[in-house]
Order: structure tokens, then sequence, then C-alpha cells
């Protein structure tokens, strides 16, 4: 039998460290979680979307009784992204969660719903999408989906 190691690489560091375009990014996801509709979990998740033109769009969490019927805050963005600018590239995602009144103390991932999506961004592009992932005081930076999911599935699958 053989065996296969999978090593992921997450830069770490605290927000009040963050300058320029990421600083602004963490913001703006922050503020996207105030437009969240969660009545359900009261986890309210903001995702802010940089594209190459620099241009960036905001998405929150919207939740419905039905809960397949909701959708994520990471893929309202990028699908509001892809429409409004079907010919330009995703550089930067950051994400953010608010719960209790407060920033949640642990990052807030993509699920894998939304890491699936993520996959398809880049391939779309051709361009690895940096991921920050954020808590009340901490960012986790991958360089690309494929950090956080390295088996993924994608049209080269289906070959």
């Amino acid at each position: 039998m053989e065996s296969l190691e999978i090593i992921t690489k997450i830069k770490v560091y605290s927000i009040e460290s963050c300058t320029g375009e990421k600083k602004k990014l963490i913001e703006k996801a922050r503020q996207a979680t105030q437009s969240a509709y969660a009545p359900y979990s009261n986890y309210s998740v903001g995702a802010a979307v940089l594209l190459k033109n620099g241009e960036i769009i905001t998405g929150s969490n919207q939740e419905n009784a039905a809960y397949p019927s909701g959708l994520c805050a990471e893929r309202t963005a990028l699908f509001y992204a892809n429409a409004q600018y079907p010919d330009v590239a995703v550089s930067m995602v950051a994400i953010a969660a608010f719960n209790k009144g407060n920033f949640t103390p642990d990052v807030c991932s993509p699920c894998g719903s939304c890491r699936q999506v993520f996959v398809e961004v880049e391939n779309r592009f051709d361009t690895p999408v940096t991921i920050l992932m954020c808590s009340k005081d901490k960012v986790y930076e991958v360089s690309s989906i494929k950090e956080i999911l390295p088996l993924s599935f994608s049209k080269q699958s289906m070959l």
C-alpha cells in the first residue's frame, strides 16, 4: 500500500498587522456581516471579493427556513461578481463572521460547497485566489483554495 501526505500552508497573523488592500477587504467583509439574514443560526457571515480590476463586491449569508434554500456569503459575493464582471478574475476574498454581539473568536472558513465554488472560480480564470479567513483578532491566509481543498473536483476530473 502507498501513502500520500498532504501539507497545507496557512499564514497566520493579526488583523491589527494588516495594511493596504487586505485591511480594506477585511473591513468590507466585516461590514457585510451586518447585512446578513441569519434568524436561524444567528451566525452572520460577510464576504468581500477583490477583483483584478480593483472592484470590491460584498455578500452576506441569506438563510431560509428551508435550509438548503439559503446561500452562504462567499457564494453570494462570488456569484454576483461573476454575473456583473464575467471576464474579470478574482484575486482575493476576505471572510468574517459575527455572532453574539462580536466577531467570532475562531476564523470563519468556507463550507464545502463554497470551497467547490472557489475551485471553479480559480479554474475559470486559471488563477489562484488568496483567501483571508478572519476571526475577531487574527487572519488565516491561504494562497489558493487548493490549500484547504487539496483533492478537489473539477472539469479535469471528468476527462
